[in-house]
């Protein structure tokens, strides 16, 4: 028995197409084992204390951490499942605003470019990323491009 691949192909994606993915919040467990894990425990993310005086009044969510969910929400949405093969590259990377303890977060990428590649098994698209918030913000933004696989011919 073979798997069909849910994610999508480089020939179903149009520029200016919106993808959105799955929504999820923000825990302080999150932001406490994401400080385990990557051994990050600087005050503006682990001292409740030392946060009080900062603008942010509370411990946020590591750039990296909020970066590392949103990858999980693509994973869920289905779009990359069986079908990604690459991450070419991640540009202009932007922190916008904190995310904290509470926060609803959830990506939107828009299509920006789709190139064929020398090799017909495969092909490129460039998105403009953003991790949005649950008042709308833009959090985070970036430029991503990845490697897809094309259907057989």
């Amino acid at each position: 028995m073979t798997h069909e691949p849910r994610g999508r192909f480089f020939e179903d994606f149009t520029v200016g197409e919106v993808l959105v993915t799955p929504k999820r919040t923000i825990t302080s467990t999150d932001i406490v084992n994401f400080a385990c894990l990557s051994g990050d425990f600087n005050g503006v993310h682990a001292d409740h204390e030392y946060c009080k005086t900062t603008p942010f009044g509370e411990p946020i969510a590591h750039a990296p951490l909020v970066y590392a969910v949103m990858g999980g929400l693509q994973y869920a949405s289905g779009v990359n499942d069986g079908t990604l093969l690459a991450v070419i590259g991640i540009d202009e990377w932007r922190m916008h605003k904190p995310v904290k303890h509470g926060d609803t977060v959830h990506m939107r990428s828009t299509v920006l470019k789709t190139k064929e590649t020398s090799k017909s098994d495969r092909g490129i698209v460039s998105f403009k990323r953003e991790f949005v918030n649950q008042h709308g913000e833009a959090v985070q933004s970036m430029f991503a491009t990845f490697m897809y696989k094309r259907r057989a011919a």
